[in-house]
């Protein structure tokens, strides 16, 4: 199968390589109120009459009513193998990742239910700063669509359940826990980045698991899984799951999709200041302004909150700052328009300020 490279940057303290688990290949670089305990909405599929039924709070259980919810996404074209996972909801739209759809609309796109019934597909919109897209189905099934559930309420050692289409193995199920939150997670290549606040499991997410749901006891979407991190091979390729897979957050994924279906883009929050991805101590340090370029937007967010070059922010929103890239996925979980509080230092004093956050399409 061809490999489509799609760069994973993991910030973590450990040693290894990093790739995507997106894309089937054998190479890749790199609310206030909680939801209800069980969704009427998400596990009122069928289960096959030849199969044994299970009890819907079992992993088991869980993963039959799921399951015809969940499709493989594919080219049309002879020419581009490989495929992606997604899951339908509400109006018939499918929930993917942007560098699934990225690799396979060139030939046309077309999605694959667990029962083999095959839909054409077309891009309703997609995110590549949030590694997320849209299709509306041409022909689609009756089944029942995912919800999304409540990822704010999501705790380390919470059970979840990934089902997808690893290297074409459509209707995989897998299981594990929730092994941390908010880790700061880098997808794409230059220019197409996308900075994610990431759910960490250990459930087994492979190349082909991009875009599928990552879900709760309860059957409703938590996440959607995006990448994994991987060891380099002895022959220099990489190997599959080893246990840190990393999916994007429900509460930013069903803003996001919200957006697209409603007007075909999702716009990302900015502070309107250039940071220095290299700066070695803690915070995130506002470049100097120099060659007549400026790094503070003028009447952007940080130049009317009063940032200058050279400010250091070591705090967003009430989370302690450990580096530019941390401060970047902190950003991008927030919507354009919201007010958060920034503790910043100016020639070794501190100072705080606050940020309404600004809007980018790029």
């Amino acid at each position: 199968m061809p490999l489509w490279a799609v760069l994973l940057i993991v910030m973590v303290v450990a040693a290894g390589s990093a790739g995507v688990g997106g894309m089937v290949g054998a190479s890749l670089v790199a609310p206030e109120e909680s939801p209800p305990p069980q969704s009427s909405g998400a596990l009122n599929n069928e289960v096959p009459s030849d199969v044994p039924s299970r009890a819907p709070d079992t992993i088991a259980g869980v993963a039959q009513r799921v399951s015809p919810s969940v499709v493989s996404i594919r080219s049309t074209s002879p020419q581009l193998s490989g495929n992606g996972s997604g899951f339908v909801i509400e109006g018939n739209y499918v929930v993917t990742n942007n560098h699934v759809v990225d690799a396979v609309r060139r030939g046309g796109i077309e999605v694959v239910y667990s029962d083999g019934h095959v839909s054409r597909a077309e891009v309703v919109g997609a995110a590549a700063s949030s590694d997320l897209a849209v299709l509306k189905l041409a022909d689609p099934l009756d089944v029942e669509p995912l919800e999304f559930g409540d990822s704010d309420e999501v705790a380390v050692g919470d059970t979840v359940i990934a089902i997808g289409a690893p290297l074409g193995l459509d209707g995989t199920v897998t299981s594990g826990i929730v092994s941390a939150l908010n880790r700061p997670v880098t997808v794409g290549e230059d220019g197409q980045e996308a900075y994610l606040s990431a759910i960490q499991t250990d459930a087994a997410i492979n190349p082909g698991n991009s875009g599928g749901p990552l879900v709760n006891e309860q059957g409703l979407v938590i996440g959607v899984n995006s990448a994994i991190a991987t060891m380099s091979g002895s022959s220099g390729e990489q190997s599959g799951s080893i246990g840190l897979g990393f999916a994007i957050p429900s509460n930013q994924a069903s803003r996001v999709v919200e957006q697209l279906i409603e007007t075909g883009e999702a716009p990302h929050a900015v502070i309107g200041a250039i940071l220095d991805l290299r700066y070695p101590e803690q915070g995130a340090l506002i470049m100097e302004a120099g060659r007549g370029a400026e790094t503070v937007m003028r009447g952007g967010p940080a130049d009317q909150a009063g940032l200058r070059p050279g400010d250091v922010i070591v705090e967003f929103d009430g989370t302690t700052v450990r580096d530019a890239t941390q401060l970047i996925t902190l950003i991008h979980t927030k919507a354009p328009g919201d007010r958060v509080e920034v503790r910043y230092l100016r020639n070794g004093r501190e100072h705080t300020t606050t940020l309404v956050l600004g809007s980018s399409n790029d």
